[in-house]
C-alpha cells in the first residue's frame, strides 16, 4: 500500500520541514510514503473563504485517481489513539488497497465536493492546530502506527 498526504501552501519553518522531513525518512522503512504539497492559491485576499475553498477543492480532486482511497484530516472526524490508528493502517494494508491518501485542507477546510469524494474523515485532536503543524503530527502518528505494527519500542504503552 502506497500513503500520500497531500497539503495546501508550502511549510514556511526550516525548523518545522526539518522535522517532517526526520519522519519521513524514518517511515520510508516501513511503507512508501509521498508528501505532496499543492501551491496557495493566488490572490486569496481577493476571494471570499467559499471561493477559495471550492479553487483549493479543484486542486486536491486533480491529484486524486478513482481507485484511490481519500481519507480527510478533519476536526470533526473519527479520533483514534495512536494504537487504534495502527489498527485502522493495518485494516487499510490488509484490505489489499493501493492507494490511501490523506488530505489537509487550507485555511478554511474543505469544499462540498471534497467532503463529496472523501471517503472518510479523521481528526488528530479536538483541539485546532496550524495547518503547518498538522503535517508534523500526522507524519509522526503514522511512523509511530508503523513502529506499534511491528512491536517497536517507540511506542510506550
Amino acid at each position: 500500500m502506497n500513503i500520500t498526504l497531500l497539503a495546501i501552501g508550502k511549510t514556511d519553518d526550516p525548523a518545522l520541514q526539518e522535522l517532517i522531513d526526520r519522519y519521513r525518512q524514518r517511515l520510508s522503512h516501513y511503507v512508501n510514503f509521498e508528501f505532496q504539497v499543492l501551491p496557495d492559491i493566488k490572490q486569496a485576499k481577493n476571494r471570499s473563504e467559499a471561493q477559495q475553498k471550492i479553487l483549493e477543492g479543484q486542486e486536491l480532486l486533480k491529484r486524486i485517481q478513482p481507485s484511490d482511497q481519500m481519507i480527510l484530516l478533519d476536526e470533526k472526524g473519527t479520533a483514534y489513539s495512536s494504537v487504534k490508528f495502527s489498527a485502522f493502517l493495518q485494516k487499510k494494508m490488509n484490505s489489499g488497497l493501493k492507494n490511501l491518501v490523506f488530505v489537509i485542507g487550507g485555511p478554511y477546510g474543505f469544499s462540498e465536493e471534497v467532503y463529496a469524494r472523501a471517503q472518510g474523515k479523521v481528526a488528530l485532536s479536538a483541539m485546532t492546530f496550524s495547518h503547518q503543524m498538522v503535517r508534523l503530527f500526522f507524519v509522526e502518528q503514522v511512523y509511530r502506527g508503523y513502529t506499534i505494527l511491528r512491536n517497536e519500542p517507540y511506542h510506550h504503552r
